[in-house]
């Protein structure tokens, strides 16, 4: 992939020409051109971008689409997986080679494989553990869950996926969100002794023999920083400070805090609580702070308010001017190209996805 740094020419541009830019090319290349926005960009990205949504939303765009170069307002693994939905003859592009997902870093391959070896050694792994990975990780993992019967999940269809794994196989291992794989597995009605952490490049991943022989759900030890930082207290003040508040939040919070609260599900789920809010409803926000100011701008007729300010850096390093970079040599800069000794297994994991969130 071209790493270039970004040229003074774009650098120097204001919002306004640089999106003028973009128009422009937009105009030339017509339906060849299809830009995806994530939720989490900034206003300005989001405005020129041709579809907006969650993870799930724009992967069944990336998949439909016709388009022959895709542009993904994101992060590297959400271009990874519209590279993998594609066809040989589209080009995915990321306006920011260095947009990456912390999450996503938190489960290697290597670590992966290790922890499966270890399990292999108290269960016969390929029949009676599924692995399913968030959707938040590499496109190398997507692809060793394809390799042994998985799949892949999104916070808006994890509920769906979780059930499904668990009709497949008696045991789940679940990557790398702990915080997304607890929540969904206390919906499902496991208790604790039923969900085990795996941390990885530990002897049992650091748990007694008896507890993973027990274990249910397997959890890895990874979180999104962004999520990470709500906290019960946090929601005890919001309640304090407004009576009134209804505290939604992101499922990739920890179970204490979505506990503490009057709800939790994907960033499609708290779009919709919005919508259907009445004039005058208070809402207190715990998710990515750009959509949280995006909502309260929208619906000046409720009172929206964050839970706390808590920001993506990688989603925020997307600008419209590099944007505006990326486009003006088509196809030539930040393309992304998942290997196809990757690429089919991964595909066959979303493929899986995809079919059962139709």
């Amino acid at each position: 992939m071209n790493t270039q740094r970004l040229p003074d020419e774009f650098k120097n541009m204001t919002d306004v020409e640089a999106v003028e830019k973009v128009r422009h090319i937009k105009r030339q290349l017509g339906s060849d051109l299809l830009i995806l926005g994530h939720h989490y960009q900034s206003d300005a990205v989001i405005d020129i971008a041709d579809q907006r949504g969650d993870s799930l939303e724009l992967a069944r765009k990336a998949a439909k689409t016709d388009a022959r170069l895709i542009l993904f307002a994101g992060v590297h693994f959400m271009a990874e997986t519209a590279d993998i939905l594609t066809g040989p003859s589209q080009k995915v592009i990321l306006p920011d080679a260095e947009a990456g997902c912390p999450m996503a870093d938190m489960a290697s391959v290597d670590e992966v494989a290790d922890a499966w070896l270890q399990l292999s050694e108290i269960f016969d792994v390929e029949s009676e553990l599924l692995p399913v990975t968030y959707v938040n990780s590499s496109a190398a993992l997507k692809a060793f869950c394809g390799d042994h019967g998985g799949t892949v999940c999104t916070s808006s269809n994890a509920g769906q996926i979780v059930a499904w794994a668990l009709q497949q196989r008696r045991r789940l291992l679940f990557m790398p969100d702990r915080h997304l794989g607890g929540n969904i597995a206390k919906m499902a009605g496991l208790g604790d002794s039923e969900t085990i952490l795996w941390r990885p490049y530990q002897p049992y991943g650091d748990n007694e023999l008896d507890a993973v022989r027990n274990a249910k759900v397997i959890l890895w030890q990874g979180h999104c920083p962004v999520h990470d930082r709500f906290a019960v207290e946090q929601v005890i003040q919001a309640r304090k400070s407004f009576p009134d508040t209804k505290v939604l939040v992101h499922l990739e919070c920890s179970k204490e805090v979505v506990a503490a609260t009057d709800g939790a599900g994907s960033t499609s789920w708290l779009i919709n609580q919005i919508s259907k809010a009445s004039p005058g409803d208070s809402f207190t926000i715990g998710t990515e702070i750009s959509l949280v100011e995006r909502l309260a701008r929208q619906n000046p007729h409720l009172k929206i308010r964050p839970l706390l300010l808590s920001r993506c850096p990688n989603m925020y390093k997307t600008s419209v001017q590099d944007i505006a970079w990326v486009l003006s040599k088509p196809g030539e800069i930040n393309v992304i190209s998942v290997s196809e000794e990757i690429r089919d297994s991964a595909y066959k994991a979303l493929k899986i996805m995809l079919d059962l969130s139709a």
